[in-house]
């Protein structure tokens, strides 16, 4: 294998990796201390397992559809200008609302270290710079993503083991298998770890950077998502080892508590890493999509991009964690009934297994949809 080829699979890797691992990172810890690992587990090896399929028939479909696509101009090629359109209004307001959500999240974690050397710092002014500094990136373009995300990744696994040494003294098997309380939502995980492990508006850049090299699709697709998967069990364990039943809804509080002030910026840091490297990706394949797909200048597509989520803030969307449940659950699930749709009639020469796979796949995510939707009525 040559260097060239070792190279873009190493990118592709962790351009896809990277930006799946996010947000909602720092939910798992205390969503396991109210489920138990057991129930965490088998999530990750079900819905893990379904998911990774689905990204798979994804990187499929779109090996087969002609180069500078992305989803909604994949859409056009197999559903004509109405399935386009529909699926674009679907498909930005998925982005839309995941962008908001890193801003929210990342912001926060700026704010935050910031407040240590400004003390008087607004929240607002922070999360304006945090956006900023990723508007300012995003208009860079792609080429300054791949070794982004590369760094992001490596600093990500460096400050973990910091974390796990400095918490040495306070982790105990007793605090990682903690349980609060008795009542289980069997269906609490769902859509926090579709929003989790979710990588699928990034395969037609993936088949970008791989370039000649793309028959590793399915390889790196299936890589990029176990990655992820082994990263979120090791940093649940390390939360909850050190934290137990005092874990907070965002890790990286009740981390702060346990280890003091003077692991604080480094917990900090570890956060700001993985909010602004994954902001940056979705946010170009928004870009992207604008661009490519709708013919829209450069300019103006990164205008629109970096503005929407914005706006949405200032509206009064700030509650990270209902958001992602939301965008899981029902807005992402619509993308990928919507690929499968589009993989069962553009490959009718799929395997007999795949396309019985995709069959069950849709059947699940309309479930979760429906239980959804039900639930927020209720």
């Amino acid at each position: 294998m040559t260097k060239e080829k070792i190279k873009s699979i190493i990118y592709a890797i962790s351009v896809l990796s990277g930006t799946i691992i996010g947000v909602a990172l720092f939910s798992l810890p205390y969503l396991t201390l109210q489920v138990g690992w057991l129930t965490m587990l088998l999530y990750f090896i079900i819905l893990g397992g379904l998911i990774v399929l689905l990204h798979v028939l994804f990187g499929e479909l779109v090996l087969q559809t002609p180069d500078q696509k992305r989803f909604p101009g994949i859409a056009e090629y197999y559903w004509g200008k109405r399935g386009k359109y529909l699926t674009l209004t679907t498909h930005l307001i998925c982005l839309v609302c995941t962008i908001l959500a890193y801003i929210l999240v990342g912001g926060g974690f700026l704010y935050e270290l910031l407040s240590i050397i400004i003390p008087n710092i607004s929240l607002p002014l922070a999360i304006l710079i945090f956006w900023a500094l990723g508007a300012l990136i995003i208009f860079l373009g792609s080429s300054a993503l791949n070794k982004i995300q590369l760094v992001g990744i490596i600093s990500f696994i460096f400050v973990m083991l910091g974390l796990a040494w400095l918490g040495r003294a306070e982790i105990s098997m007793a605090n990682v298998f903690a349980r609060n309380g008795d009542n289980i939502n069997w269906f609490m995980p769902y859509g926090i770890l579709i929003f989790a492990l979710w990588g699928m508006t990034l395969i037609p850049q993936i088949e970008d950077i791989l370039g000649k090299n793309k028959q590793y699709m399915t390889r790196v697709v299936i890589a990029s998502i176990i990655l992820p998967i082994i990263v979120y069990i090791l940093f649940t364990a390390l939360v909850l080892g050190i934290s137990g039943t005092g874990t907070e809804p965002l890790a990286l509080t009740s981390l702060s508590n346990q280890l003091g002030k003077g692991a604080y910026s480094l917990i900090l840091f570890f956060g700001l890493i993985t909010t602004f490297t994954s902001f940056i990706a979705i946010g170009l394949i928004m870009a992207q999509v604008f661009e490519f797909d709708l013919k829209i200048r450069k300019i103006k597509s990164w205008t629109m991009t970096v503005s929407l989520p914005l706006l949405l803030y200032f509206a009064g969307i700030k509650n990270f964690l209902e958001l992602i449940i939301f965008l899981g659950a029902v807005l992402l699930a619509i993308d990928g009934i919507n690929m499968l749709l589009m993989y069962r009639h553009g490959l009718p020469q799929a395997k007999l297994w795949k396309r019985f796979a995709s069959l069950i796949l849709i059947i699940m995510l309309m479930g979760g949809i429906v239980y959804e939707i039900a639930s927020l009525i209720n």
